[in-house]
C-alpha cells in the first residue's frame, strides 16, 4: 500500500504520517527533510538557496546529513523552502522519492508533491491542513519547549510567507489532489486527527 500525505508546513502531516506507517507497517519517508537537507548544505557551502546552480550542488549532500537534528531547525526550513522552488533540485531528488515509493510491500510518504507529482497512483491520498494561526501556536510551543526564544507573530508571517511561496511555485506546487481526502487538523488533538486520517486511508484503499 502506497499512502500519500501532502500539506503545508506545520499541519501535522509528518505526525499522522509517521503514525500511518506504524500501523499499516510500511517504512515512512519525510521528503521535505531532503529539501531540509539540501537546503542546509548550500548553507555549509556558503552557497546562495536562490540561485539555481549552487542549490543543485547541495543536491549532492551526503546520507549523513539526514541524520543531522538542525535539519529541524526554523531556518533550515525556511532554507528548503527557497531551495525546493528549483526545478532542477525538484528533478535531482525525485527518482530517490519514487523508488522509495515504489518499493515492495508499499510506504508513506509526506510532503508538498506526493500525491500530484511522486506518487500519483497511491492507493490512499490525504491533504492535511490547518489554520496558520493554529498552526504557527503548535510550532511556537515546540520550539519554546526546546528552549528557543521565538515571538509567535514571527512564526506565524513565516510560515505565511512559505505557504505562499510553496503554493505559487512553477515546479510542483503545493496544491491538494483532486483525489485526496482532506482533514484539518487545526482543532484535533494529535491522536483524534491519526485516528481520522487513519480512517481515511482505509476507506480509500477499500474503495
Amino acid at each position: 500500500m502506497i499512502i500519500a500525505v501532502d500539506g503545508p508546513t506545520a499541519s501535522g502531516k509528518g505526525t499522522i504520517a509517521r503514525a500511518l506507517a506504524a500501523h499499516f507497517g510500511v517504512p515512512h519517508l519525510d521528503t521535505g527533510l531532503l529539501y531540509r537537507a539540501v537546503g542546509r548544505q548550500v548553507a555549509l557551502n556558503h552557497g546562495d538557496p536562490d540561485n539555481a546552480a549552487d542549490a543543485l550542488a547541495a543536491t549532492a549532500f551526503p546520507d549523513s546529513l539526514l541524520a543531522d537534528p538542525v535539519l529541524r531547525s526554523e531556518a533550515t526550513g525556511a532554507l528548503a523552502s527557497r531551495v525546493s522552488v528549483h526545478p532542477e533540485v525538484r528533478a535531482a531528488l525525485l527518482a530517490r522519492q519514487r523508488d522509495f515509493a515504489d518499493q515492495p510491500g508499499g510506504a508513506v510518504l509526506d510532503g508538498r508533491d506526493i500525491a500530484t507529482v511522486i506518487a500519483p497512483h497511491a492507493d490512499a491520498k490525504l491533504y492535511i491542513t490547518a489554520s496558520v494561526a493554529a498552526r504557527a501556536l503548535r510550532r511556537f510551543l515546540e520550539m519554546r519547549k526546546r528552549g528557543e526564544d521565538v515571538r509567535r507573530e514571527a512564526i506565524e508571517a513565516d510560515l505565511a510567507a512559505r505557504d505562499a511561496r510553496d503554493s505559487t511555485r512553477s515546479a510542483a506546487p503545493l496544491r491538494r489532489d483532486e483525489g485526496a481526502a482532506l482533514l484539518d487538523t487545526s482543532a484535533l488533538t494529535p491522536e483524534a486527527a491519526i485516528a481520522a486520517a487513519i480512517a481515511l486511508v482505509r476507506k480509500q484503499s477499500q474503495s
